[in-house]
Parts: structure tokens; C-alpha cells; sequence
């Protein structure tokens, strides 16, 4: 079957109503992604082995109810979606959801898993975080500071990466000024890769079994390998019990793009 032909039919389902989620105005999805006090869940999928037996012409409508409930939450939710498939080996997409109020991802959890597509996911994990205001940086100098302020290149970051965080007890056990210190030297290491590798912290104590989920977006692997080896040579690493396990490593993808590539 053709991929043209591929494209047609799922247009055809879905000008038919076969999705007929009503369009919201949407959640203010720049706020979620910036301030503190919200929460951010990644759920990890693979798909079971029934989904490669079915007709194209099923999967395509299957698929069209990942977009209707994708829709139906866009008032309270930010989803962003990532294809693992062919870089991860223990699952086939990522879900990262940002809300106001953790029931809400909860919510929108429930209906995936329950709608014609998501009734051929299998769950490979799920963490939860909350993000902060950074509880370091005020105590850095006002050089550091400005330089962590400095943006990054413009242009598309197609690479994710979700790394698991968890420190041992010995660091909650350092007194402020100690650990202060120790993450100066971190930021150091990484202040050379803020351009090409975007960041992102989640706090996961009391919500996981995690201390912490980074999470990164690129288009420079190469960079985001040098970051990894240079944060693995401070002090500050000592510290940490475990880091990844798993490592989830993706391609940030629209819905429409998810569609395109799981119905083939």
C-alpha cells in the first residue's frame, strides 16, 4: 500500500467524523513550559504485537482517535509526543505532559489508554516531576548567572533525551553552602553546550522513585555526548545512585507525524 494512498485515507477518516473531538482553545502551553509549580509526567509505550497484524486501513482509524484524545485535553494539558521506535529498544513512543494539576495528566492517561489506539499500548513507565524555581543559582556569581541566561540557537532541536535522575543520601546530607558549591562546578561543565543543548529539570522526590527526570532537546548528539562525559568528571557525580535506566532517546514529532509513522 502506498504512503500517498496512506495519507488520502486517513484525510478521508477524518473528514468523515470518525475524529470528532471538539477543538479548545487549548491550555497556554507557554506557561506550562516555563514556570515553576507545574507538574510534567512522561509515559513511555510500546505497542503490543497485535497492532503490526492489523489492516493499514484499521490502523489509520485507530489512530485517528490518538488525535481526538489528544484534542480533548488540549484545555487542560500541554502534550508534546516523541517516536522511540528504531532508537529505543524497549518502547515505541513517549508522551511528555505538562499540567497545573497532576489529576488532569491522570486524566488524560486514562483516556489514551482506553480509546481505540491506546488499547494496543503496553506501558514501559511512567515518572512524574514537578518543576522548581532553581534553588542554586542565587548563590552563583553574577557572570555564571548572566551566562546561563544567554539563549540558544535558533532553529529546530529534533533529539530528545530523558534521563532519571536519583543522588545518594550522602548528598542531602551536605550542608547548603557545600552543595552550592558542587553544582557550580556542574553548571561550569555544562555552560559550554547551553547553545546547542536545551535543558530541562524535573523534582521527582516524594513522586517517583526518582530524585530527579532531565530532560534535553538537540540537534548536535555529538554535543549532547561531550555534556554527558564532561557532568560525569565533576565532583557532584560521586553523588549520584543512578542515571538513566532507563535512557530514553527520540525525535520530537507532531501528531500528525506520529500518525504517519506508526500507520505504515
Amino acid at each position: 500500500m502506498s504512503l500517498l494512498f496512506l495519507r488520502t485515507a486517513l484525510g478521508v477518516v477524518l473528514s468523515l467524523g470518525l475524529w470528532c473531538a471538539p477543538v479548545s482553545a487549548g491550555v497556554d502551553r507557554e506557561k506550562l513550559l516555563t514556570e515553576s509549580g507545574v507538574y510534567g509526567s512522561f509515559a513511555v509505550f510500546a505497542l503490543d504485537d497485535q497492532w503490526g497484524k492489523l489492516d493499514s486501513s484499521v490502523r489509520i482509524a485507530r489512530l485517528a482517535t490518538l488525535k481526538g484524545v489528544v484534542e480533548q485535553h488540549r484545555e487542560h494539558v500541554a502534550i508534546d509526543l516523541y517516536l522511540l521506535r528504531g532508537l529505543s529498544d524497549h518502547a515505541d513512543l513517549l508522551f511528555r505532559v505538562h499540567a497545573m494539576e497532576l489529576r488532569d495528566i491522570q486524566a488524560f492517561l486514562l483516556d489514551l489508554k482506553s480509546s481505540q489506539f491506546g488499547r494496543h499500548l503496553k506501558t514501559a513507565g511512567i515518572m512524574h516531576g514537578l518543576t522548581k524555581k532553581p534553588s542554586y543559582v542565587p548563590g552563583f556569581s553574577e557572570q555564571m548567572k548572566a551566562d546561563l541566561q544567554s539563549p540558544s540557537e535558533p532553529g529546530q532541536k529534533p533529539y530528545a533525551i530523558v534521563i532519571p535522575v536519583k543522588k545518594s543520601a550522602e548528598w542531602w546530607g551536605l550542608d547548603r553552602e557545600k552543595q552550592v558549591a558542587l553544582m557550580q562546578e556542574h553548571t561550569l561543565a555544562a555552560l559550554p553546550y547551553l547553545k546547542t543543548v536545551k535543558r530541562k529539570l524535573y523534582h521527582s522526590t516524594g513522586l517517583d522513585d526518582l530524585d530527579f527526570i532531565t530532560y534535553f532537546e538537540t540537534s548536535k548528539l555529538d554535543d549532547f555526548h561531550s555534556l554527558m562525559l564532561s557532568l560525569e568528571k565533576v565532583k557532584e557525580f560521586q553523588y549520584v545512585r543512578r542515571i538513566g535506566h532507563p535512557t530514553l532517546l527520540g525525535v520530537v514529532q507532531s501528531v500528525d507525524e506520529i500518525i504517519e509513522s506508526l500507520v505504515q
